[in-house]
């Protein structure tokens, strides 16, 4: 805090947007006046990192950010939500965040949880959300368990809701433990979270809203969490074996 008791800390949120025009306008409205209440003395930044869209994501990103100076849009080739999360956390550490908020651009979730988080930033080194009450079918439930499940069988580690998109992480134990995950993993917060609790960090998982998708269409579907599954086991295992080594 300054002298005036205000608080500076510097929070970086990541939103990774694929072709989610018709979200777009609402999300940057829910989640604009969040950054502007935690601006950390005009440093922190909402980022919407446009992966590749093809519709007009990127068009109206950037009309938005010609009049809100806390909002950044950062457009790259497509490679998928995994890889627009990681490119969004590199980039917050880059520019020294000490805080970082990751979230996705569906607009499942809600700003309203943001407070209980941030409240807890100093206590834990990352607060994660568990999405006790889930609105997007029950194939994604089902999807959460066996990652829940084979998280236990191949990184030792049961964590209910691994892949939250709703976290919020101290920038020093994010730069400690995203070292441990490959450039090109497709399953980033998965990964990270597995690291954080090997790791020792302190995480608090607090229950979220999540609700259905309000519009567009989710990139995701079976076929391609199947796929994205196939490979995931290997990359556990020699991600099993790197922390292994750093604790002998």
């Amino acid at each position: 805090m300054d002298k005036s008791g205000k608080n500076t800390d510097i929070l970086y949120i990541i939103i990774p947007a694929y072709n989610e025009e018709a979200n777009l306008p609402s999300l940057i409205d829910e989640w604009y006046p969040v950054i502007e209440r935690h601006s950390g003395g005009g440093l922190s930044r909402l980022v919407i990192i446009d992966d590749g869209s093809t519709d007009d994501t990127r068009s109206i990103a950037e009309a938005y950010s010609l009049e809100k100076e806390l909002l950044v849009i950062i457009s790259k080739e497509n490679g998928g939500h995994g890889q627009a999360v990681l490119y969004g956390y590199k980039y917050a550490l880059s520019n020294n965040a000490q805080y970082i908020f990751q979230t996705d651009s569906d607009r499942q979730t809600s700003p309203d949880d943001f407070e209980s988080f941030w409240r807890q930033r100093e206590r834990f080194d990352a607060v994660i959300g568990n999405r006790y009450m889930r609105e997007d079918g029950v194939s994604r439930i089902l999807v959460s368990k066996t990652v829940s499940l084979t998280l236990a069988a191949m990184l030792h580690v049961f964590i209910k809701d691994a892949n939250t998109p709703y976290r919020l992480m101290k920038a020093s134990a994010l730069s400690d433990c995203i070292k441990y995950i490959d450039d090109g993993e497709i399953i980033p917060n998965i990964m990270l979270t597995a690291v954080f609790k090997r790791r020792n960090y302190k995480i608090l998982y607090k229950d979220i809203q999540f609700k259905a998708r309000s519009a567009g269409k989710n990139s995701l579907d079976l076929k391609k969490i199947s796929k994205i599954g196939s490979g995931a086991l290997l990359r556990m295992k020699k991600l099993d074996e790197r922390l292994r080594a750093d604790n002998t």
